[in-house]
């Protein structure tokens, strides 16, 4: 990670290390404060942020976080790189470049100033500005790589791309599939599988342009790109869901989206150990690419494809999940459904430890979770309770990063 700022002198370093204290018992307070000046003075940056996870908290959380990270290690700032490149990647899709960084630095520190008062002297203020132009250059060098790497890419683009809606499948109550193709009738670049692409659309109520990362749930191929996108609850009074609402209600089949080239670290790894996939809900998006990749890829790789949803009719891609495993003796698939009968799932209720150790034949294997945050810290529990080793458990939020503990 190199940088063009000036290397920081020691007493910078300790005073805002001395800060790691204040930003723990402060640090949303202020992120929350700056996410206030940010879009009162600039309104137009409003589109790259997710409103929703703004009013969650969402969003001021993974930044205080974040800062915390970047304060402890301020003078390393390397072992930090994985959640630089994971945040990168998120940045990339969204398009953000290196002029935004001065706009955020000077509203972070003004957030600091209005929530810390008396407390950010003139110091800790000036200590501030010149660390956080060394962690901006490390982002800005990291995602400088990252734009390079997918311009490069054969298809690739930098930015946003127009694609067809070639098919809309419904795949269960709550869930819709999206096939696009580029409308330039170009070449589509490969992807890991788990990897995301950012759509940007603009809504009638909405004053500025939505932009929303969906995970891709097709193999990768040279042909289209697939999201399958869960309808959250949401209408105009109440934006929750707004985008994955409009995607239902109002995109259909030869409609045009723009969307940013896939983006993403949570991938498969080319191991040959056991390969356990564990999904909830709309969490199995990027599972199922990696199940596509895996059976076509690792084709003596056991693989063990675990999903829980609350009921049948919200089980979204069971069909291809089947045929699968219908023609791979090395594909196993399990269902748990939280309300449901017996008859038609392997367990009904939820997946816990006991149960996975039952149909699981180790813990020596790759596991790979997403889903909503209760069932993440479940399985991150559980997987940690059977001594799964740190390098074997993966996991991806959908949206800001959370805390599992």
């Amino acid at each position: 990670m190199a940088t063009t700022t000036a290397p920081l002198d020691q007493q910078t370093i300790d005073l805002v290390k001395a800060t790691v204290p204040v930003l723990e018992e402060h640090g949303t307070a202020i992120t929350s404060r700056f996410y206030e000046l940010l879009f009162t003075n600039h309104p137009e940056l409003k589109n790259i942020f997710n409103q929703t996870n703004q009013r969650k908290g969402d969003q001021p959380q993974a930044l205080a976080n974040a800062v915390y990270a970047a304060a402890a290690n301020i003078d390393q700032l390397e072992n930090i790189l994985p959640v630089v490149k994971q945040i990168g990647y998120k940045h990339r899709s969204l398009n953000i470049k290196p002029e935004h960084y001065p706009i955020v630095g000077e509203n972070l520190l003004k957030a600091m100033q209005d929530v810390l008062k008396e407390a950010a002297t003139e110091e800790i203020i000036n200590a501030w500005a010149n660390a956080y132009g060394v962690i901006a250059d490390a982002f800005i060098s990291v995602e400088k790589e990252m734009y390079e790497e997918a311009a490069n890419k054969t298809g690739g683009w930098v930015g946003y791309r127009s694609f067809h809606v070639i098919q809309k499948v419904k795949e269960s109550d709550v869930i819709t599939s999206f096939y696009l193709k580029p409308t330039d009738g170009g070449q589509i670049p490969d992807f890991e599988p788990g990897q995301f692409i950012t759509v940007k659309v603009d809504i009638p109520s909405i004053p500025y342009t939505c932009q929303r990362q969906y995970s891709l749930s097709c193999k990768p191929n040279s042909d289209y790109f697939r999201i399958s996108v869960k309808r959250e609850d949401g209408v105009n009074d109440n934006p929750n869901g707004v985008v994955s609402t409009f995607l239902h209600e109002s995109v259909h089949e030869g409609d045009t989206i723009e969307i940013s080239a896939p983006a993403g670290d949570f991938v498969l790894n080319n191991e040959e150990k056991p390969l356990v996939l564990l999904s909830g809900g709309v969490g199995l998006t990027p599972l199922t690419s990696m199940l596509h990749t895996a059976v076509h890829q690792q084709p003596q790789r056991d693989v063990y494809y675990i999903h829980a949803a609350q009921n049948s009719d919200m089980h979204a891609l069971k069909e291809e999940v089947k045929q699968i495993v219908e023609t791979k003796d090395n594909v196993h698939a399990y269902t748990v459904y939280e309300k449901g009968e017996a008859t038609n799932c392997d367990k009904v209720g939820f997946v816990d430890l006991p149960w996975l150790q039952s149909i699981l034949p180790t813990n020596h294997a790759s596991f790979y979770f997403c889903g909503p945050a209760p069932f993440m810290k479940a399985m991150n529990k559980a997987l940690r309770d059977w001594n799964v080793k740190e390098e074997d458990i993966h996991f991806e939020f959908f949206g800001p990063q959370g805390d599992l503990s």
